[in-house]
């Protein structure tokens, strides 16, 4: 258990997204040159067991997503009853960039989509034998025809269509690639290639994402989920490839155990692979937490680019560097900053004695070295035993190893 903490904020800074990478193994970044963001946290991420979005919350979430330039919104099922036809249609109509909706290839959800006014209408239908016989109780071939008649209905309407051939990373490769090449000949706009259960690894996804882009000339996308933990880098494997679009979700909430999350995709395209992504990353904190106050879902601490934790340091010798200079235990190219996060060095069991004087010294105290190994000792013994070393902790106990204040501070 964390031991909670002392906040160390700086001012803040103009975001840089180019900022000079480090030499080392990974001081190439030329793999990608573009990378856009698809956002299902209002459909995917919904799903999540036990969240339901309000109208209001759908509301609010699109209109940051779309403020913060994310490429495509997601923003529901149509079909599924009144509400979320009716918060599909008001997020279409009050959002500025492309507003999705989910149909399978049936009559019914076609329709409602198209109806709802989204400029573009995502269509799925399983392609995987197991899914095919004992969730569809169908054949390929009506598995194919449905398809077509679903991309062709979207196209005739003028409405950008996707279409997705669900659980594909289990699908036979070459019916797959049947697939694929009808609803191309359709008129479909974009493939989207679903990780649907998450089973890929990032080379195999590469190779796929490879291998489709040899039959067809729609734009790729790609959705992939975290079972293995592996949906995010599953993601970047797939813009690697070749795909220009992957789909993500906030805190990566979705089904199971969710989908690629939109903070990490995001951050990996622009610090590490040095891409700009066109997103205001200064929101990403913000939307992060908005997120999980609708869903319910608990952020972990140590979840990447938006935990608690993601850019807090109580170990004394990580503390020590970061005091002198972030990059020494930060990844540099990445700073709270660019998140619209702030630095947190962390009172508790593992704490050093720089953190201490630091943090000492921000409260108007003149340490002396004795009094400050007397005080890092009461904030180890005291966060040893699992409590929280809050400010007036420390004060409390520099004031019991009878430390001065700086004279200014007296006079104050």
């Amino acid at each position: 258990m964390e031991i909670q903490c002392l906040h160390q904020t700086h001012p803040a800074l103009i975001p840089v997204r180019a900022v000079e990478f480090f030499q080392g193994t990974l001081d190439s970044t030329e793999e990608i040159q573009t990378a856009r963001v698809f956002d299902t946290t209002l459909r995917d991420g919904e799903q999540s067991p036990g969240t339901s979005f309000s109208y209001d919350d759908k509301r609010e979430i699109a209109a940051i997503l779309d403020e913060m330039g994310t490429h495509v919104i997601e923003a529901g099922f149509p079909v599924n009853g009144e509400a979320e036809f009716e918060a599909v249609r008001d997020i279409a109509s009050s959002t500025r960039t492309t507003t999705c909706g989910l149909a399978r290839v049936v009559e019914g959800d076609v329709e409602a989509a198209l109806d709802s006014g989204v400029e573009m209408v995502h269509v799925f239908v399983s392609t995987s034998d197991v899914q095919i016989e004992d969730s569809m109780h169908a054949t390929r071939e009506e598995v194919v025809q449905r398809a077509v008649d679903s991309v062709e209905r979207v196209r005739e309407t003028g409405t950008t269509c996707m279409f997705s051939p669900m659980d594909a990373t289990r699908t036979d490769e070459s019916f797959l690639l049947e697939v694929v090449e009808a609803v191309t000949e359709a008129g479909t706009d974009w493939i989207n290639v679903p990780d649907t259960c998450g089973v890929a690894t990032p080379r195999r996804f590469y190779d796929l994402i490879e291998t489709i882009g040899e039959h067809t000339d729609a734009r790729i996308d790609v959705h992939t989920h975290d079972d293995f933990g592996l949906a995010t880098a599953n993601a970047l494997a797939g813009i690697e490839a070749g795909a220009e679009q992957a789909q993500v979700s906030v805190n990566s909430i979705g089904e199971r155990a969710g989908n690629a999350a939109y903070e990490e995709f995001v951050m990996a395209v622009e610090s590490v692979y040095q891409t700009d992504t066109g997103i205001d990353t200064t929101r990403i904190t913000e939307l992060s937490r908005i997120v999980e106050e609708k869903s319910g879902m608990e952020t972990p601490g140590n979840k990447p680019v938006v935990g608690a934790n993601a850019f807090s340091h109580e170990s004394g010798i990580h503390a020590a560097g970061v005091i002198e200079n972030s990059d020494t235990f930060e990844p540099g190219v990445m700073t709270p900053e660019m998140v619209g996060a702030t630095r947190k060095l962390v009172m508790g069991k593992h704490t050093g004695t720089h953190s201490v004087r630091e943090r000492l010294t921000e409260r108007g105290f003149d340490p002396t070295d004795e009094e400050v190994r007397a005080v890092t000792r009461r904030v180890k013994d005291y966060g040893a035993e699992k409590r929280r070393v809050t400010v007036a902790d420390l004060e409390r106990f520099a004031e019991e190893e009878n430390v001065d204040r700086r004279r200014e501070e007296v006079r104050a």
